[in-house]
C-alpha cells in the first residue's frame, strides 16, 4: 500500500471531522451532515481508482 493514499484519506478525514465539529457546535446540524456525507463520497472516489488498479493487476496476473 502506498503511504500517499493513507495520508490522503487521513487528511480528508481530519478536515471533515473539524468542519463537522464546528458546524454542529454552531447549530448547523444539516450542513454538518452534508459535510460528513461529502467526505465519505470523496474518500470512496479516491479508493475507486485504486480498486480499479487492483483489478487490472489481478487480471494481468491470471491472464484474463
Amino acid at each position: 500500500m502506498e503511504v500517499e493514499l493513507i495520508l490522503k484519506v487521513a487528511g480528508v478525514g481530519i478536515l471533515v471531522a473539524v468542519a463537522y465539529q464546528i458546524l454542529s457546535k454552531s447549530g448547523r446540524d444539516e450542513q454538518a451532515m452534508l459535510v460528513s456525507l461529502s467526505g465519505v463520497i470523496i474518500v470512496l472516489l479516491i479508493l475507486v481508482n485504486e480498486i480499479g488498479g487492483l483489478f487490472d493487476t489481478v487480471m494481468t496476473v491470471f491472464g484474463l
